[in-house]
């Protein structure tokens, strides 16, 4: 049997102000930084060693990362940063206040756009100081980066990168962590679990909170759980989400 752990990076400052965050480069608050500790303490206690490590090249994962290797006395492992773990981009969006775009331009467009697979928020303008393509590291594949993407573009680029990089780790019997964002870590729950069209709408990912899929020699999913510690934050989260059920815990 193989395991994987994917783990949703601690909570961000735009997730603390209530932002669309995306590709903009926030750090982790001291909450976040509390959570990302928390989760190696965790899968220390639960004896969970890593051959390899993958994650995104935006700060908010990458410092979730280090403080879960740091906990876990695995500062040493290779580690794998790519633009293809990012979070979804959320085109003009990034940077606003999500309240306040939903009294803009209703509660269900918003929905649309944060939980659509196939709905894409407005596009981000190349002239906008906040678009990234000039952001050095991103130099070697601008032309594929975004100006804004639904769940769909997201999958489509972090399961190029599961076959290519993931992929191989695993069917090498290498122990694998990903820290990523809630979308890239989405993308992947919906390819795993086989789930169809709009059916992971309602799935949200915790911060902060190792999810173990355990898959059998072709790479197919067994079963999945959140490490036990952690259910009450979970049963949270899914509280949370518009009282949605939480078709990934067990």
């Amino acid at each position: 049997m193989i395991k994987i752990v994917l783990v949703r990076h601690g909570q961000s400052q735009y997730n603390e102000q209530n932002r669309f965050t995306g590709w903009t480069d926030v750090d982790l608050t001291k909450q976040g930084r509390e959570e990302a500790r928390r989760a190696g303490e965790i899968l220390l206690t639960n004896k969970f060693v890593f051959d390899v490590a993958y994650t995104s090249v935006l700060k908010r994962a990458i410092r979730t990362l280090w403080i879960i290797q740091d906990e876990m006395s695995l500062l040493w492992i290779p580690t794998d940063k790519s633009w293809m773990l990012n979070e979804r981009h959320y085109g003009a969006l990034q940077g606003l206040n999500k309240q306040e775009t939903a009294e803009k331009y209703g509660e269900d467009q918003v929905q649309l756009w944060r939980r659509s697979v196939s709905v894409r928020p407005p596009v981000m303008d190349k002239s906008d100081s906040r678009y990234e393509g000039a952001d050095p590291r991103y130099k070697d594949v601008v032309d594929s980066v975004p100006v804004t993407e639904n769940l769909d573009d997201t999958e489509q680029r972090v399961l190029a990168y599961w076959k290519e990089k993931v992929e191989p780790s695993l069917h090498e019997n290498r122990r694998v962590l990903i820290v990523a964002h809630g979308n890239t870590i989405r993308a992947l729950v919906r390819y795993l679990d086989d789930i169809p069209g709009d059916g992971i709408a309602t799935l949200s990912i915790p911060t902060g909170t190792p999810l173990v899929y355990e898959l059998d020699e072709q790479l197919k999913p067994i079963r999945h759980y959140y490490l036990e510690e952690n259910k009450r934050k979970v049963h949270d989260a899914v509280e949370a989400a518009e009282g949605a059920p939480d078709v990934r815990s067990e």
